[in-house]
């Protein structure tokens, strides 16, 4: 038996939802960790991070994005699974590409949590 684990993914921002057409990346854990020596590690956070391409729609919300530094982003994945980073801001300016009208949106924030 097959199980869907593709599909659309759904994201709003402050309660705007983006219309979206490539992939969403969310970290699964919150610490890095590196090896020393085989056996000894070192751990080191990860800011809490999101990574859209979107869709430069005419009611795409660039001005409330670009403006906002406490904002939640949430993106429900296709496979069910839902972030939520609290605290986001931009910190990669949007880039629009004008061959297929899309704006790639890194954020970071404060807290990212799985649901």
């Amino acid at each position: 038996m097959g199980q869907l684990i593709a599909g659309t993914c759904y994201v709003k921002v402050d309660g705007a939802q983006l219309t979206i057409n490539g992939g969403c990346e969310a970290p699964l854990m919150s610490t890095k960790r590196e090896t020393l020596v085989p056996g000894f590690y070192k751990e080191t956070d990860i800011t809490p991070s999101f990574k859209v391409t979107a869709l430069h729609t005419p009611d795409f919300p660039l001005k409330q994005l670009v403006a906002g530094t406490d904002m939640t982003v949430t993106c429900e994945f296709s496979n069910g699974k839902v972030f939520v980073l609290a605290g986001a801001y931009l910190v990669d300016a949007p880039i629009s590409k004008g061959d297929d009208a899309s704006i790639a949106l890194v954020f970071e924030g404060v807290k990212g949590t799985w649901q």
